[in-house]
């Protein structure tokens, strides 16, 4: 196979947070959207911090997690409820690990 096969512009794709917990509590699953390809030097950036640096991780993923229309959803002080912010983490390394 030729390199130039893999070569492509990110897409969104949407991803959806259902479990139990947030079905009980906001009535439906959670979507957001993020882009199927990442630069470089922030997927190694994600994944290479530890445990003890959840902040930036945090910062990270708010960058990476956007609307339908590819617009940051965290911006200008807004945040997700703590117990969100670590099931988009979660969602968020999955995806991209694959």
């Amino acid at each position: 196979m030729k390199l130039t096969q893999l070569a492509a512009q990110p897409q969104l794709i949407k991803i959806e947070i259902n479990d139990e917990d947030v079905i009980a509590k906001y009535g439906e699953a959670l979507e957001f959207w993020i882009y199927d390809r990442q630069p470089i030097e922030e997927f190694i950036k994600m994944a290479t911090l530890r445990t003890e640096d959840f902040g930036q991780l945090v910062k990270v993923v708010n960058e990476m997690v956007l609307d339908e229309t590819g617009n940051t959803i965290c911006k200008d002080g807004l945040a997700f409820p703590n117990a969100i912010m670590t099931k988009i983490i979660s969602k968020v390394v999955d995806t991209l690990g694959k």
